[in-house]
């Protein structure tokens, strides 16, 4: 029994000595430790403060600049679209000065498919490569719409890759299957009709309630029949 109380003495003795030793050292650089503390709260309301005094009302701004150039955009008029009308900027400006935005981030989208429209491939290639969404489907037209670019440019080992990595980038009916078919359709202009046999039987197989499965018979016989 009296080891037993001999163990829990020293046991209780190296914790007193531990929360002495500690209470020791907050004590002899109470100044440095202050400074942190100090710096650490500096820290956090620097970023409170940019959040909702810099960064929400920039956020506020774009979004009012991007409707007049998104008008733009659905009607077609890309160069409006793309470079603002002398009142309201376009996506160009917009993906400039409010780099650091949401809307910022989502104005090189619409620039790239906007050069895309208008044929300018290497524009549409660069804004469209510097766009970054966590937004499923807008990524995956992004990486796919690369893909059409560089077909367009003649660059079908870029194009497929593009439309692999939209294909990989997310499951769906909607992305996936669009760009299955798109390399499915340069697999059989290469002459590799296996390969794109194939994909044509996986979006008969996978992607029953894609539009590109509704006529997929009738590319299936093609490419069984070359």
């Amino acid at each position: 029994m009296a080891k037993k109380s001999n163990k829990t003495d020293d046991q209780f003795a190296q914790v007193e000595s531990a929360l002495t030793k500690t209470e020791q050292y907050i004590e002899d650089n109470q100044a440095k430790l202050m400074r942190i503390v100090a710096v650490i709260i500096a820290v956090i309301a620097l970023f409170v403060g940019y959040q909702n005094l810099y960064l929400l009302p920039l956020e506020d701004e774009a979004t009012s600049e991007m409707f007049t150039a998104e008008i733009y955009f659905a009607k077609d008029s890309f160069n409006l679209a793309l470079n603002g009308d002398g009142q309201f900027l376009g996506f160009i400006d917009i993906a400039n000065d409010y780099a650091s935005t949401k809307q910022g981030e989502l104005a090189n989208y619409y620039a790239g498919i906007s050069y895309l429209q208008l044929k300018d491939f290497d524009n549409a290639i660069d804004y469209l490569k510097d766009f970054n969404s966590d937004d499923i489907i807008l990524s995956s037209l992004a990486l796919g719409s690369i893909g059409d670019c560089y077909l367009e440019l003649n660059d079908t080992d870029n194009a497929l890759s593009y439309y692999k990595k939209a294909i990989s980038n997310s499951d769906n009916s909607f992305t996936t299957a669009k760009y299955l078919m798109k390399e499915a359709l340069v697999m059989e202009n290469n002459s590799d009709f296996d390969k794109a046999l194939k994909i044509y039987l996986n979006i008969q197989d996978n992607y029953k309630d894609s539009r590109e499965a509704q006529n997929i018979e009738k590319y299936i016989y093609r490419a069984q029949n070359r």
